[in-house]
């Protein structure tokens, strides 16, 4: 690589300057949103609408989100293990003992940040709900 030389901005500084400018976030308005075509599912913005007043809430339903989707991966992995008789008695006991309670945890932890189960069960607009359904 070649130093700047001197007069000449910092080319790092300078993409960095421009890249803090395109991804500046700012708040979604209704002209950010085609217009809804009569018949389709709900347009969803180009931007992200913020609002500083929920901004607690909504980082703890993306990160309740997550840890739901994992949750139930790791319900299915067990019940896999169960079904293949690869876990003795007490294993699946304990297993099932822990998933219960990291489901009661779970409930607790959306009643205090006023979220439900669906809450968590984002819309990923063409691929559908993130979460599957309930059974």
């Amino acid at each position: 690589m070649t130093a700047n030389r001197p007069g000449h901005p910092d080319r790092y500084d300078e993409i960095s300057q421009a890249a803090t400018r395109a991804f500046r976030l700012l708040p979604a308005t209704p002209h950010d949103s085609p217009p809804p075509d009569r018949g389709s599912p709900q347009q969803i913005p180009r931007r992200i609408t913020t609002d500083p007043e929920s901004v607690e809430r909504d980082l703890m339903r993306l990160v309740l989100t997550l840890v739901e989707l994992l949750r139930q991966l790791m319900e299915r992995q067990a019940l896999h293990r169960v079904e293949a008789g690869d876990l003795t008695e007490d294993q699946e006991e304990d297993l099932g003992a822990t998933l219960m309670a990291l489901h009661d945890r779970m409930t607790e932890l959306c009643a205090r940040y006023g979220l439900t189960m669906q809450d968590l069960n984002l819309d990923l607009g063409p691929l559908g709900p993130l979460l599957p359904p309930v059974e």
